[in-house]
């Protein structure tokens, strides 16, 4: 076979290793040992390749910016019969769509003399325009002069409107003394038109200097407008040269499926919530091979995406570890172009809880505290009614739970639920002021250097990606979390966790995040490597009775 981008799977690996009978699903996966093997293949590659030179972080003292990318495999059968993969990277590398050895990009906007490049030189132009015009020395001389005078007027206009206030005092201060004496009628009406005079001549005098410096600011208001009104002219026409330019891009990404059908990546997200794709949307690994697959032919059998290099700062990508493909860009793309290829049951359709009992620790008639276990939701799902709320419906008959907090499916411990209205309000006000305590242990996917801390990493959900959550110092919401070391092993570490904060996944992010403890938990299968469970525990919760006052801790210690 001619083809460059296909890699031979030696028959030895195949022996061992049918290829599967249904395709991967690649939103929720365990590699299959053929996509391992391609994986593995490719990252020797990675590692001894000359070919392309680009900073993965892995190398100190590499010159260039760090940047880890997604790479993908794709185990498939040709017309002959015979088993290989294709590998392909997200987004470009190297500062290049095509490199030898991995599948082209559906379109390549860098060719020389393509229309993007054409667009991109117009709008980089307006770029310049707009940085121009914003450093322009008469620009900001006029910003400055106008913050001068604007504050000089201020100060002069608050003095005189000072001076007018103490004048008024006084005037009625003569009026009032003129009611004492016996002034006759034309003596009091000449007083008083007097007075009235000083009054207007107040106002004219105040008028006039708000005026003065009304005609003193307007030229340079009128300069400063007249840049203002350019770079918001230029602001218009990048919007709309942009808007064009990516309309015309995503015309220009259009995706096969099995039946040689073609799709634009524009078509695809216009019967999504979206209405338009988002950035990137086509540059993905996964769409770009099984795009190259039907191009020649070939048929998928499995994938598997792999991150190589240093970790973002933003999200949490581990060197080597294992990810789906992502839900907000690729599933609409992989909608379309996985049709009529039978898939791999999704995973999160059977959840593993339904067979793990959930035990009562406490109960009275105003709360009822559960241990759940892991893999058990808090409450109904939309592929599963099986819940903590759910059996406590049935366990209760004539009394209704009501749900207070929550914990993750696949975070096992403590749960404690109202069983009145007035409990629940009682209790919803503890968490809200903070008043409740709670207490997570979790193991830790490697040994971990000190002893005890606090991690504050603000975190935001992923709008392409859910139920992902990233660190965002500028849209992130805070969140704050105090850790301490119970054990250490030869190649894990357990912890106590204490949240000052409940948000999404704070403590599974907290641990995996470079910037927190750079150990994902064990089992973590969003942050980390899938195990048979989270090794999360909510073990300790202390909360004040609602009825009797009483200060009451539960404890419920880890299953590992």
């Amino acid at each position: 076979m001619l083809d460059p981008c296909f890699v031979h799977i030696p028959e030895g690996i195949i022996s061992q290793n049918p290829p599967p009978e249904l395709f991967t699903y690649p939103f929720f996966y365990t590699p299959h040992p053929l996509t391992q093997w391609a994986a593995e293949d490719l990252q020797e590659y990675l590692t001894t390749q000359t070919d392309f030179s680009h900073n993965f972080g892995l190398e100190p003292d590499t010159s260039g910016l760090p940047i880890g990318k997604m790479f993908g495999v794709l185990v498939v059968r040709t017309p002959e019969n015979t088993l290989g993969y294709l590998a392909a990277f997200s987004g470009k590398l190297a500062n290049s769509n095509q490199h030898a050895r991995f599948v082209p990009p559906v379109f390549d906007m860098l060719t020389e003399d393509s229309f993007f490049r054409r667009e991109e030189v117009l709008i980089n132009q307006l770029n310049i325009r707009l940085e121009t015009l914003a450093k322009d020395p008469q620009y900001l001389n006029a910003l400055t002069q106008k913050a001068q005078l604007e504050k000089t007027a201020q100060v002069e206009l608050i003095a005189l409107k000072t001076q007018h206030r103490a004048n008024k005092e006084s005037r009625q201060q003569v009026r009032d003394n003129a009611k004492e004496v016996n002034l006759s009628t034309e003596e009091n009406e000449t007083l008083l038109k007097d007075l009235a005079k000083q009054s207007v001549a107040d106002r004219r005098a105040y008028d006039a200097l708000a005026r003065h410096w009304k005609e003193t600011l307007a030229p340079i208001l009128e300069e400063i407008q007249r840049f203002e009104t350019e770079m918001e002219d230029l602001r218009s026409q990048r919007k709309s040269d942009s808007a064009t330019l990516q309309a015309q891009l995503f015309a220009q990404y259009v995706f096969l499926n099995r039946h040689q059908e073609l799709k634009s990546v524009g078509a695809i997200f216009e019967e999504t919530v979206f209405g338009k794709p988002p950035a990137g949307a086509g540059e993905c690994a996964t769409p770009k091979l099984l795009h190259y697959a039907f191009q020649h032919g070939y048929q998928p059998l499995a994938m598997a995406e792999f991150w190589w290099g240093a970790s973002p700062k933003s999200d949490i990508r581990l060197h080597g570890h294992y990810y789906p493909a992502c839900s907000g860009k690729c599933k609409p793309i992989l909608r379309h172009m996985l049709q009529d290829i039978p898939l791999e049951p999704n995973p999160m359709q059977h959840t593993l809880g339904q067979e793990k009992q959930l035990d009562v620790v406490y109960q009275d008639a105003q709360i009822i505290v559960v241990n759940k276990p892991a893999e058990l939701l808090s409450v109904p799902g939309i592929v599963s009614e099986d819940s903590v709320y759910a059996r406590l419906q049935a366990l209760l008959l004539n009394e209704e739970p009501i749900m207070i907090h929550r914990l993750d499916m696949s975070t096992s411990g403590l749960l404690v639920v109202a069983k009145t209205k007035e409990a629940h309000k009682a209790i919803q006000q503890q968490f809200i002021e903070r008043s409740i305590e709670k207490r997570y242990t979790a193991l830790l996917s490697a040994r971990i250097t000190g002893d005890s801390g606090e991690i504050s990493l603000p975190l935001i959900g992923d709008p392409l990606d859910r139920p992902r959550q990233k660190v965002c110092f500028q849209t992130g919401k805070h969140a704050l979390t105090r850790w301490q070391v119970v054990e250490r092993n030869e190649n894990t570490t357990k912890v106590h966790f204490w949240p000052h904060t409940g948000r999404t996944h704070q403590l599974r992010v907290h641990a995996a995040h470079p910037d927190g403890l750079n150990a994902p938990i064990v089992g973590d299968d969003i942050y980390g490597i899938a195990a048979d469970r989270l090794h999360l525990h909510a073990a300790w919760l202390t909360l004040t009775h609602p009825a009797s006052g009483e200060r009451m801790t539960f404890e419920a210690p880890e299953p590992f």
